[in-house]
C-alpha cells in the first residue's frame, strides 16, 4: 500500500473502500492518496483518488460515528449515514451547492455508515478566506450570496426528508438546559442566559427545513463564489430565521468585523434573503437566534470539554467563558 501513497495502518479501510468504489462507481476502484482529514465526534472524513474506468477521480469519503455517541451527545438529534446523503441530494436538486453524493455505503462494504462524494476544491480556513486578496471578490459578495443559498434550503419540501425532527425553540433550550444541569457545574451568567432565552422567545415564521451549522467554516469557498456547503448532520424542521441567526454569531467572524462571518453586514444578508425567499426578515427575530447561538454553543463548549475524547475537545471546552461573554455584552 506504501506504493500507492497509503500508510500501512490505513490499509484495511483502502482495501474496503476499493470494493466499495469498484461496486458503487464502477471498477478498478484503485485507491490513492488516501488521507485523514478530520476524526470528528459525529464524523470521520478520508480524501483520496478513486480509479474509476481511466479517470482518476478526486473523492472524499464520509463515515458517520452516530452509533457510538454517547451520553448528552447522542440526546441531540443527528443526521447521519444514508440520511445524511439523502439530505446533500435533496438540498443539490433544490439549488444548493452541496457535493455531489456518488455512492452510499452498504452493509457489504464493511465500512459502517457513510457516503462517498465528489472532492470540492476550495478554502474552508475563515482566516484565509477573511484577510487572503484572492478572497477579495468574495467578501464583496458574501451576506449576499449566503442570503441566497439559505433561502433556497428553507424553500427545500420537508416530504423529501421526512427524517428530519423538528427542533423549535422551546424544546432546544429545554433540551440544553436539561444537559447543562446534569454537569451540576453551576454558571450564574448561564442561568441568566437561560431566563433571558425563556422570556424572548420569537412567535415563529413558520418550520422549514434548516441547516442548524450554516457558518463559516463549513462552507466551502472559491475566489468569488460559495462552492459547497458542508456538514448537515444538525439538519432540522424549525425556524429558518435560526440558520440567520447562527450565522452571525461573534464566534463565528474569527476576529473579523463584519457581523456575518465577519465579512458581510446584516442588512445585505436579510435584503438577500428576503428577495430570494419572499419572507420579510424581522432584525429582533434574527437577533433572538444569536443571542440563543451565544448560549447553546456556551453549553456545545461544556460538553466537548467534559467528554475526555481529545485535546481538541478540550480546547474547545477552554472557550466556553467566550460566547457567555459574547452574550452578556450585547455583541453577539
Amino acid at each position: 500500500m506504501e506504493a500507492l501513497g497509503i500508510k500501512t495502518g490505513q490499509a484495511d479501510v483502502a482495501a474496503k473502500l476499493r470494493d466499495a468504489v469498484a461496486r458503487l462507481l464502477g471498477p478498478p476502484g484503485d485507491i490513492l492518496e488516501l488521507r485523514r482529514l478530520t476524526a470528528g465526534a459525529t464524523k470521520a472524513t478520508w480524501a483520496f483518488k478513486a480509479q474509476v474506468g481511466n479517470a482518476s477521480l478526486p473523492m472524499v469519503l464520509q463515515l458517520s460515528n452516530g452509533p457510538s455517541r454517547s451520553g448528552d451527545d447522542a440526546a441531540l438529534p443527528l443526521v447521519a449515514g444514508r440520511e445524511d446523503a439523502a439530505l446533500m441530494m435533496a438540498a443539490a436538486q433544490a439549488g444548493v451547492p452541496a457535493p455531489p453524493v456518488r455512492g452510499v455505503l452498504t452493509e457489504e462494504c464493511g465500512l459502517g455508515q457513510g457516503y462517498i462524494m465528489d472532492y470540492v476544491a476550495g478554502e474552508t480556513i475563515a482566516r484565509r478566506i477573511l484577510r487572503e486578496p484572492i478572497f477579495a471578490p468574495l467578501r464583496a459578495s458574501f451576506a449576499r450570496q449566503c442570503g441566497e443559498i439559505l433561502a433556497r434550503i428553507h424553500r427545500m419540501e420537508a416530504k423529501s426528508v421526512p427524517f428530519l425532527t423538528p427542533f423549535a425553540a422551546p424544546r432546544q433550550i429545554a433540551l440544553y438546559r436539561s444537559i447543562y444541569d446534569r454537569y451540576d457545574h453551576p454558571v450564574p451568567a448561564l442561568e441568566v442566559a437561560f431566563r433571558w432565552a425563556e422570556d424572548h422567545l420569537p412567535a415563529t415564521t413558520g418550520e422549514t427545513v434548516v441547516h442548524g451549522d450554516f457558518r463559516m467554516g463549513n462552507l466551502i469557498c472559491g475566489e468569488e463564489h460559495i462552492r459547497a456547503v458542508l456538514d448537515w448532520e444538525l439538519a432540522c424542521l424549525g425556524d429558518p430565521m435560526q440558520d440567520l441567526g447562527w450565522l452571525c454569531v461573534k464566534t463565528w467572524r474569527f476576529g473579523g468585523p463584519g457581523a456575518v462571518g465577519g465579512i458581510g453586514e446584516r442588512a445585505d444578508l436579510f435584503s438577500a434573503y428576503e428577495r430570494a425567499s419572499g419572507m420579510v426578515v424581522n432584525p429582533a427575530h434574527v437577533r433572538f437566534w444569536e443571542g440563543w447561538g451565544c448560549i447553546k454553543w456556551a453549553i456545545i463548549c461544556l460538553m466537548k470539554g467534559q467528554s475526555q475524547r481529545s485535546v481538541e475537545a478540550f480546547a474547545i471546552g477552554r472557550r466556553m467563558e467566550e460566547p457567555i461573554h459574547d452574550f452578556l455584552g450585547g455583541s453577539f
